[in-house]
């Protein structure tokens, strides 16, 4: 069987896409799709032994793909992972910044270094290849950019390093892309809802089992798949979304306006501010 996209075989023939985080998780579907659609990917990732095997599944089912071990964080690096898709491909039309990582901590329990950490790989990570996709290409070419980020409009009080991180990716997408615009570059992310991913597998089982409770809580009573991250993600780096740059699109089943992923328990800390001194018919049990 081959990806079973809702787009047309040849929608990306003859040109090439960077997926970053592509060696596992929603990453390694986005490069199968792109494949799939008639790409060349370019797979990066720091560990060379998943992105050879997703390099070896799309050359299986017929795609193009090429594997650069890449630490984002790293500016060396990300100017090297261009340089060689540059040499591998001879152009670079579109870019996917879905690497990033996080672990979940209270606030008070985050170390700076954990802090830096998780900053550096999602905001910083991202600055970088977006940099790069335009200084050694798209400021002459145009492209797209999509850079993944999270469900964060609620606050995210266990991740709060990568909510502040990935709120800084929206802002820096809706900068770019009218920093940008003039050049025909296109920038715009994805943020997903919680998605069944293999990234799910990397948190503890009291995490895990906290989340097959809280899908009774998501209006859509089921998770995201990766697959339907992947298509916003197609569909905003394909012609069709040619009149959208600086956009965030939610893939996340209504959640993002509807839970809290933490749930807050009975207190009496926050005293009313009573100042109307001629307040009068409200409710008193409210």
């Amino acid at each position: 069987m081959k990806y079973q996209s809702i787009f047309r075989p040849d929608l990306f023939g003859g040109q090439s896409v960077i997926v970053t985080g592509g060696g596992s998780g929603i990453g390694r579907c986005i490069a199968h799709e792109f494949a799939a659609l008639g790409a060349t990917v370019i797979l990066a990732s720091r560990d060379p032994l998943k992105l050879t095997s997703v390099q070896n599944e799309i050359t299986e089912d017929g795609g193009r793909a090429y594997s650069v071990v890449c630490n984002i964080r790293d500016e060396s690096d990300v100017q090297r992972l261009f340089e060689e898709t540059l040499r591998l491909t001879q152009r670079i039309d579109h870019v996917v910044n879905n690497a990033g990582g996080q672990f979940m901590s209270r606030p008070e329990s985050i170390s700076l270094k954990g802090w830096d950490a998780v900053l550096e790989t999602n905001l910083t990570g991202t600055f970088l290849m977006c940099r790069a996709a335009y200084k050694n290409w798209m400021k002459d070419h145009g492209g797209t950019i999509v850079n993944i980020v999270a469900d964060f409009w609620n606050g995210m009080p266990l991740m709060a390093h990568t909510g502040a991180a990935r709120a800084g990716v929206v802002n820096l997408t809706q900068s770019l892309a009218l920093a940008w615009v003039e050049q025909g570059v296109r920038v715009n992310s994805v943020a997903p809802g919680i998605i069944r991913s293999s990234g799910l597998t990397k948190y503890p089982p009291m995490v895990q089992q906290a989340l097959k409770e809280m899908v009774k809580e998501l209006p859509t009573k089921r998770l995201g798949t990766e697959s339907e991250v992947s298509a916003a993600v197609v569909f905003l780096s394909s012609p069709a979304a040619s009149y959208i740059t600086g956009e965030t699109m939610r893939v996340d089943g209504a959640s993002s306006f509807y839970r809290q992923m933490m749930p807050i328990g009975d207190h009496k800390n926050f005293p009313r501010f009573e100042g109307f001194h001629r307040q009068a018919n409200v409710p008193e049990d409210l």
